[in-house]
């Protein structure tokens, strides 16, 4: 990576999410250092510069195919197995490949939608705050589920899970919205996982260790193989 695209990662505005922790920051820098002391304002101080990062909401930059499923998160694949989809989504008890991705504090946190598609199913589940790095996460940890329908009539599922010290999932979207991959929809405070289920019969094209993108990078291929329809 360049140092000039480096420079715009960190320095990227915050994702809205992120102003109160911002502006309380500030506050204390503020207020509270000139009251009780500098150890308040730097505190205060590191505690922004802190969110700032953290909430950083870099512009991204979808591949131009079409029928691609992207990564929903930046971060490293953990595992690509075949798995079945949250329950409470409705999709059947037939397995299917499940790309989990784990977010560090350090990664960016927003979002992104994976593939073009109408929301058919939004399910919040509450659960542990287990490491999500750990592949019992999945099913254990406090989730947000979500289902799509693809143009092609076939459904996926991206599920957002909380992490050993995340405390809150926000979702931007609703039931019935039409959504376009590579678009914002959510956010995990601070440090989780995200996995995605893909439609059956379709595998992923990434593998464990792999660092992901969110937005841009292609973890499947939903286009058939050439002399398919």
């Amino acid at each position: 990576m360049s140092l000039g695209r480096s420079l715009r990662l960190v320095l990227s505005p915050p994702h809205p999410a992120g102003r109160p922790f911002i502006i309380g920051g500030v506050a204390v820098a503020l207020v509270g250092g000139g009251f009780l002391g500098a150890w308040l304002f730097w505190l205060g101080t590191l505690f922004t510069l802190f969110c700032l990062y953290f909430f950083r909401d870099p512009k991204r930059v979808r591949p131009e195919r079409e029928k691609l499923v992207l990564a929903p998160a930046d971060g490293h694949v953990v595992s690509v197995m075949q798995a079945v989809p949250p329950e409470e989504l409705g999709l059947g008890p037939a397995p299917r490949w499940r790309v989990a991705i784990f977010l560090s504090v350090l990664d960016v946190h927003v979002n992104r939608v994976p593939a073009d598609g109408t929301v058919t199913r939004i399910a919040y589940r509450h659960g542990k705050y287990l490491n999500a790095s750990l592949d019992k996460a999945s099913v254990d940890n406090e989730r947000n589920a979500i289902a799509l329908k693809l143009p092609d009539g076939r459904d996926m599922a991206v599920v957002q899970i909380a992490g050993l010290i995340a405390r809150r999932i926000l979702c931007d979207i609703r039931e019935g919205d039409a959504v376009i991959a590579g678009e914002r929809f959510g956010i995990i405070r601070f440090g989780s996982r995200t996995d995605v289920y893909l439609p059956e019969g379709v595998r992923s094209v990434v593998a464990e260790g792999q660092t992901m993108i969110g937005g841009e990078t292609v973890i499947a291929d939903l286009a058939p193989p050439r002399g398919l329809p």
